[in-house]
């Protein structure tokens, strides 16, 4: 047995409020005007989308109710609908792959590298005639090679929309991330990096897509000024995000840049005892911006070893990720919407391939790779019984 692998693992993003989002939080409940457009004067959402386009660097930054709803908003922002196909990463969370479905769309599959993001050279040789889109996610902190993938997307007319719903903040070459494509998307779920309990946001320079999303996200649009300008009207849902979600981000959002820069010293602490320790057959999975990296995952020669090192406090085997694996996407391989007129299958221009052996490269490179909790809020105990682990 591995030491520290037994009893309770650490309970990360505990939810424990700091004074600035209690403070934030109040203010919103005493000022009684609890959704975006129930009240008058400035809006706490409209607050936070300002701050949000500043720290980003974007034109455009549309604050909506979770990270699924920005996904979705971005494809409907683009002109994602029926038939279109969509190529999404074997390795994230399964509302990447829910999304297209959401607008009509096919989900087509696409290999990781041993970086866990999507393989530019796999993408190029998934494109079809009917390809429309590209979503490469930047999983558990870890940046794409948005030039290579951004150069495809180029070569073949694709519209990029950036799944940074895990790496808020981060940046890619000197860009954060969720800029760099045609549009981006932020979760701020209660894994995430900056958290709301829920709630999401859409991020664009691109004045069409921004305006299209935000009539999706708001039914009621068409009687707000300034969202439709000359966009052709269609109705929309509510994935609006509530003033309490607003307030409470706003103070996270300014600490953002201080949160990564701990997570960057865990990481040089973590790779100092990587590479005095007595572990063999074990490398530090590449990154495509090593100098501004805060995440890490290490990859190992034999998945038993992997398996052991994931029973560590603190860190993770992917492959035992869940839903975060493409073979355990249950509602994608159903390959059916709630009525079958609904279907995109039932429209999609050929038979796509959603099994266990689509993507082989992406579960070898799971089963033998597991993830480093880098969080300032990991206990300090349980983060000494990682590196002491990989220093024995």
């Amino acid at each position: 047995m591995l030491p520290g692998s037994r009893g309770r693992r650490p309970c990360l993003h505990t939810g424990v409020m700091r004074v600035r989002e209690m403070a934030a939080a109040v203010r919103v409940l005493a000022k009684g005007d609890l959704a975006r457009y129930g009240g008058s004067g400035s809006s706490e959402t409209a607050r936070f989308e300002r701050d949000l386009r500043t720290t980003i660097g974007v034109e455009h930054a549309l604050a909506v109710n979770s990270g699924t709803s920005a996904l979705i908003g971005a494809l409907v922002g683009a002109g994602i609908g029926p038939g279109d196909e969509v190529l999404v990463p074997a390795f994230t969370w399964v509302a990447t792959a829910a999304a297209p479905l959401a607008v009509g769309a096919v989900p087509v599959l696409v290999e990781i590298d041993e970086s866990l993001t999507m393989d530019a050279a796999d993408l190029a040789r998934k494109i079809t005639p009917h390809t429309r889109a590209v979503i490469p996610v930047h999983m558990l902190n870890l940046v794409c090679d948005m030039d290579a993938i951004m150069k495809v997307a180029a070569d073949h007319d694709l519209v990029v929309i950036e799944d940074a719903c895990q790496a808020i903040g981060v940046t890619h070459r000197g860009r954060r991330v969720g800029s760099i494509g045609h549009a981006g998307a932020f979760s701020f779920n209660q894994h995430k990096n900056i958290t709301s309990g829920e709630g999401g946001a859409v991020l664009t320079n691109d004045r069409r897509i921004h305006a299209r999303a935000a009539m999706h996200h708001d039914v009621g649009s068409y009687e707000r000024p300034g969202w439709i300008e000359t966009e052709a009207l269609f109705p929309g849902v509510n994935h609006r995000m509530p003033e309490l979600s607003a307030a409470v981000l706003r103070p996270q959002l300014a600490r953002i840049d201080a949160q990564l820069a701990r997570r960057r010293d865990r990481r040089r602490r973590v790779l100092d005892r990587v590479a005095g320790s007595s572990w063999s057959g074990v490398t530090v999975a590449p990154h495509h911006d090593p100098d501004a990296a805060v995440g890490l995952a290490l990859t190992f020669d034999d998945p038993a070893q992997a398996r052991a090192f994931g029973a560590l406090r603190g860190a993770r085997r992917l492959l035992d990720s869940g839903r975060h694996v493409y073979a355990n996407w249950q509602p994608v391989l159903a390959k059916r919407a709630h009525h079958p007129r609904l279907d995109p299958h039932a429209w999609a221009h050929r038979e796509v391939d959603y099994g266990p052996d689509s993507c082989p490269a992406t579960l070898d490179v799971l089963a033998r790779t597991c993830a480093v909790e880098l969080a300032p809020e990991v206990p300090t105990p349980a983060f000494q019984v990682l590196t002491r682990a990989m220093g024995r």
